[in-house]
């Protein structure tokens, strides 16, 4: 049961990442560094410490009490991570959208789910799943084989979308500002995508530093509430540091896209709806945080090991590309690219179902 649980909880953070973005498709007359730093300030600055202070009494004082080494080390993860979101963009446009999702999207579930292990490996500690314990167990090698199974569903749908651009001649804007048609350059783009991946991964990272926090939020939460089992809401304390990392990221480098483009007019101007692309882009930033909000309960129920970090991804992965299909983004391929990119969606949810049973045997 506590498997399922966590399982769902998962699943409604990947919906959240993965259905984040549609109420920006909503603002008009907006440039994309504007409303992507209006919703990123619900995201890194407002929702943070709101779901906090709704769910841990007192989380100021547990961030307070805090190292300097915990908070700088979650802080200096929240940055790593921003740049990797940035570069993405950079990816994309070099890969184009299907091939630079993928590999991007790949890397960083590969290595947030196997880095933590191998770390602990290393630096022992209570509690922690391990690679060697992944390697030696029935229900550890079962969640590898999920993760080997997801990897499969990703490259299948980055082949997917390989056959689409074939048949579709489209431009790719973009989404970090800089605009134009896709740049197809292969050696540049897998360079960057291999940035992209690994820093995106921080954020699993930033998780794992920031463990006292949430031990001290679980063990406070216990106390008041014996027999209750684990808290639901403990990661909500270190969301709260590693999402300013974050915010510190992309502040500046939205900055400077407005700057150079002259787009802070964008903010005050009247010629258009700024009230609903306010209200968009809010809620945009809110959906996003979303996930993060739901991978925490999820991470209660199956432990911040490689399962939690590999369904979070696989169930944004699915959920996107499931967008995909419900937009009609694919209209105008042949049947064999549908066939193609189905195949890959089935691969990815039959993995979610293969890591689901892993944690279960656990």
């Amino acid at each position: 049961m506590q498997a399922l649980l966590g399982v769902i909880f998962h699943f409604i953070g990947g919906f959240a990442s993965g259905s984040f973005y549609m109420p920006y498709k909503k603002v008009r007359g907006w440039h994309w560094e504007s409303f992507w730093i209006v919703g990123g300030l619900f995201s890194w600055l407002i929702a943070p410490p709101l779901a906090a202070w709704l769910t841990i009494p007192g989380f100021a004082d547990i961030i307070k009490s805090a190292g300097g080494t915990t908070l700088g080390m979650c802080y200096f993860f929240g940055v790593l991570w921003g740049i990797g979101g940035l570069t993405y963009g950079l990816g994309v446009r070099y890969l184009g959208v299907s091939l630079g999702s993928s590999v991007i999207l790949g890397l960083c579930m590969v290595f947030g789910a196997l880095i933590p292990a191998l770390y602990y490996d290393l630096f022992p500690k209570a509690g922690k799943d391990t690679l060697s314990l992944l390697t030696q167990t029935n229900w550890g090698l079962t969640v590898l084989a999920g993760l080997a199974l997801c990897i499969v569903g990703i490259v299948i749908c980055g082949k997917a979308g390989m056959m689409k651009e074939k048949q579709i001649s489209s431009h790719t804007t973009d989404p970090h500002g800089a605009g134009g048609k896709t740049e197809y350059r292969f050696g540049l783009g897998m360079f960057v995508a291999i940035v992209s991946g690994v820093l995106s991964a921080c954020f699993n990272f930033g998780l794992e530093a920031g463990k006292p926090m949430a031990e001290l939020a679980n063990n406070l939460w216990k106390a008041a509430n014996p027999g209750q089992g684990e808290f639901l809401y403990q990661n909500n304390v270190t969301y709260v540091v590693v999402l300013w990392g974050g915010l510190t990221t992309n502040f500046i480098w939205c900055m400077i896209l407005n700057a150079r483009n002259k787009t802070f007019g964008d903010y005050t101007n009247k010629q258009t709806p700024l009230a609903a692309n306010y209200l968009f882009s809010a809620l945009a930033g809110i959906t996003w945080f979303l996930q993060f909000f739901f991978y925490g309960m999820g991470e209660s129920k199956l432990g911040n090991g490689a399962s939690s970090w590999i369904l979070h991804m696989a169930f944004i992965i699915l959920v996107a590309n499931m967008w995909g299909l419900v937009l009609k983004e694919w209209k105008g391929v042949n049947k064999q690219t549908i066939s193609t990119i189905i195949a890959g969606i089935i691969i990815i949810i039959l993995s979610v179902l293969l890591v689901g049973y892993g944690n279960s045997i656990k």
